[in-house]
């Protein structure tokens, strides 16, 4: 069974959210990166974020 590479957490701190330029969270349940400011969750697929906002799910 193969492991799924875990998301490096220093990486938050060279990203931003590509629609605001704002800050992006963590969420560890759902691997994704939230942005708070465009109502956005980029999903990390194999340890590497999707910063796509064609890609990006909204919330609330």
């Amino acid at each position: 069974m193969t492991e799924t590479p875990e998301f490096d957490r220093k990486m938050l701190e060279a990203l931003v959210c590509p629609q605001t330029q704002g800050r992006l969270e963590f969420d560890a349940s759902t691997q994704e990166l939230i942005s708070h400011s465009a109502h956005l969750a980029y999903p990390i697929r194999d340890g590497i974020p999707v910063m796509l906002i064609d890609e990006a799910r909204e919330i609330d």
